[in-house]
């Protein structure tokens, strides 16, 4: 099926997987096109079994996945064409950047694999730090590094799990500009995350899975609306927190402002970003000094399980 006459390069059609009576991913369907797709649901909830399953690590139990119109399992001339970033780490602290990208490129029988590890080095903007063992650098330059051998023998698709995992603020934004680089050359992105920010930032189009079921798909603001229908419990500790609270039940979108016997203000909104926008100016305003502020629903099961059930 084409959408405004682009070909999906990736179908997966009625996908499940289960191991022995656990179902991991249960009847999914959805096409990815060129351009960044996000991958968004909550730990556990069989974005990693699913990424397995698309890039031919993993078979599945029912159903099809196709990338490139071919069939991806035992494939390899479909493994040529598609780069893959796991999750966890796999470098070794003693080998420089530099040799990690250059083995990756001779793995990929890549024709000239000095020249394409020079290339990748460069597309990441870490030449000076190629020499360096990689256990020197940072979390963001080894993502980096690690997206440097991923590209190294230019596949037209990427497939990259959690990849901004344990990255600080710039690192984020480093990594971002380079994968909006590579979607902009014409590449096909799938990324994963359990961070809804960090999706949005990224992707025009978002799947949400939740305990293995697409819960949703499309463009990010319409799930972002969808996900803003349900409430969300923030906990805020100030210096004065009657005070904060007095200001914060004026807002909109605030269904409840509670003070616990502990001083603590419990909030629930419907509108969290605009509670993220406006309570440092209120605070500002009413001479109020925030000490911290935590969402009590961070497991993303609690946000989506409800899309599940409807």
């Amino acid at each position: 099926m084409t959408t405004n006459g682009i070909n999906p390069t990736i179908t997966v059609d009625h996908v499940s997987r289960w191991f022995g009576s656990v179902v991991s991913v249960a009847d999914i369907s959805f096409d990815v096109r060129p351009g960044i797709t996000g991958l968004l649901g909550p730990n556990g909830a069989g974005k990693t079994t699913l990424l397995r399953m698309i890039c031919g690590l993993a078979g599945v139990s029912e159903g099809t996945v196709t990338m490139l119109d071919q069939s991806v399992r035992n494939n390899p001339d479909i493994y040529k064409r598609v780069g893959v970033m796991s999750e966890h780490e796999a470098v070794y602290g003693f080998m420089n950047g530099r040799d990690f990208v250059n083995f990756e490129a001779k793995l990929r029988s890549v024709p000239d694999p000095d020249a394409a590890t020079d290339e990748a080095v460069a597309y990441v903007g870490l030449e000076h730090a190629a020499d360096r063992p990689m256990g020197t650098y940072s979390r963001g330059m080894r993502q980096r590094m690690r997206l440097a051998a991923t590209i190294v023998h230019k596949p037209e698709v990427l497939l990259l799990d959690e990849p901004l995992n344990g990255t600080d603020p710039r690192q984020r934004i480093q990594f971002q500009a380079l994968l909006h680089r590579l979607a902009d050359e014409g590449r096909t992105i799938l990324i994963s995350s359990h961070i809804l920010e960090e999706v949005e930032q990224l992707a025009d189009t978002v799947l949400l899975i939740v305990a293995g079921k697409l819960a949703a798909s499309g463009d990010y603001r319409a799930i972002r609306a969808k996900l803003n229908e349900q409430p969300y419990h923030v906990k805020i500790v100030s210096d004065k927190p009657r005070e904060l609270a007095s200001l914060i039940v004026g807002m909109e979108a605030m269904d409840a402002v509670n003070v616990d016997s502990e001083g603590a203000m419990i909030v629930l909104t419907r509108d969290l970003l605009k509670l993220q926008r406006e309570l440092p100016k209120l605070a500002q305003a009413g001479d109020i000094r925030l000490l911290r502020v935590e969402p009590l629903d961070d497991s993303l099961e609690s946000v989506f399980g409800y899309l599940v059930a409807g």
